[in-house]
C-alpha cells in the first residue's frame, strides 16, 4: 500500500502539474477559450489509462498455470527499467520542463492547430498514466487490495493538493520535489529489478549461483519478522526485502543500488563554485598589496 501510494502520488502530481502549466499559460494569453481541448486530451489520457490498466491484470487473470512468474518476472523488470528512466530523465529535465512546455503550447497556439494543445496534454498525462500502470501491475499481483488502497490515496492526495496549487495555497518546489521523491523510488526500483529476477531465477530462466546467501526467516512464516509476515512483507515491498536471496539476486540488488544512487548522488550533489576577486591597492612606500575575495558560492 505505501509503495502504490508513492508512486501513485508521485506520477499523478507529475502530471497535474503539466497540466497546471498548460492551464497558467492559457490563461497568460488570455485564450482560457482553449481550456477544453486540455480537458480533452488529459481525460482521454486517464481512460486510456484505466482501460490499460484494465487489459494488462485481465491478461495476467487468464495466464496458464505456470507462465504466471514469468509474467510477474517480466512485470517486475519492466516496471523497475521504466521507472529508473524515469529517475535518470526528470533529474536531467526537471529544471527545463517548464519552459519546454510553454514553447510547444506557443507553437500550437500561433499556428492554429488547437488540436496540439490536447495531443500535447493526452501524450503528457499517458506517458505517466503508462509508467503508473506499469508500476502498480508489479505491485497489485502480489498484493491486489494493497495496491488499490495506496493507489486511491495516492490520487486523492493530489487532487487535493492541485486545488491548493491552483488557488494559490499551496506552493510546491518542483525542483526538491523530484530530487526527494527520486531518491525514494530508487529504493522501490531496487526491490522490483530483485524480485524479478527472483522470479526468473524460480522459473529456472536464471541460475541463481548460490541458492541460499542467507536465511534468517524465522520457521513460523506467521512470524513478523518473515519475510511473509506482518513486518518483513512490508520490508519486501518498500526495499525488496528477502530473508533467504539467491546470490544472483544480491548481485543485481548491490550492483542497482551502487549504478543508480552514485548517479544520483552526483547528479543533486550541491556544486560549489567560489568566484574570486583580486584587489590591487598601493601602499605608501610604493609596493603593491594582493587582496582576495570570495564573490559567491553556487
Amino acid at each position: 500500500m505505501i509503495t502504490s501510494f508513492v508512486i501513485t502520488f508521485r506520477e499523478g502530481l507529475e502530471a497535474a502539474l503539466i497540466v497546471s502549466i498548460i492551464l497558467a499559460y492559457l490563461g497568460k494569453i488570455s485564450r482560457r477559450d482553449l481550456n477544453k481541448y486540455l480537458y480533452l486530451g488529459a481525460g482521454s489520457a486517464i481512460l486510456t489509462s484505466l482501460f490499460l490498466g484494465w487489459a494488462v491484470l485481465t491478461l495476467y487473470g487468464g495466464l496458464p498455470k505456470g507462465t504466471d512468474k514469468v509474467f510477474e518476472g517480466a512485470a517486475s523488470v519492466t516496471a523497475a527499467v521504466v521507472l529508473t528512466y524515469m529517475i535518470v530523465w526528470m533529474a536531467k529535465n526537471s529544471r527545463k520542463m517548464k519552459g519546454e512546455i510553454q514553447e510547444r503550447l506557443e507553437i500550437a497556439v500561433t499556428t492554429g492547430y488547437v488540436l496540439g494543445i490536447a495531443t500535447l496534454a493526452f501524450v503528457s498525462v499517458f506517458r505517466e498514466g503508462l509508467e503508473t500502470v506499469l508500476f502498480l501491475t508489479a505491485l497489485a499481483v502480489s498484493d491486489p487490495l494493497g495496491t488499490i488502497l495506496g493507489t486511491l490515496m495516492g490520487v486523492g492526495t493530489v487532487l487535493v493538493l492541485s486545488l491548493l496549487m491552483l488557488k494559490g495555497v499551496y506552493s510546491l518546489n518542483i525542483q526538491k520535489f523530484f530530487k526527494y521523491t527520486s531518491m525514494i523510488l530508487v529504493v522501490f526500483a531496487a526491490g522490483l529489478m530483485g524480485y524479478g529476477v527472483h522470479e526468473f531465477i524460480e522459473t529456472g530462466m536464471l541460475p541463481p549461483i548460490v541458492e541460499h546467501v542467507w536465511d534468517i526467516n524465522p520457521q513460523d512464516s506467521s512470524h513478523p519478522l518473515h519475510e511473509k509476515g506482518a513486518i518483513g512483507s512490508i520490508l519486501k515491498a518498500l526495499v525488496g526485502y528477502d530473508g533467504n536471496p539467491e546470490l544472483l539476486r544480491m548481485i543485481v540488488y548491490a550492483g542497482y543500488w551502487l549504478l543508480i544512487g552514485l548517479y544520483l548522488m552526483r547528479t543533486y550533489a550541491p556544486n560549489y563554485l567560489r568566484l574570486q576577486r583580486t584587489d590591487v591597492k598601493s601602499t605608501d612606500d610604493g609596493r603593491e598589496e594582493r587582496e582576495t575575495t570570495a564573490l559567491e558560492r553556487l
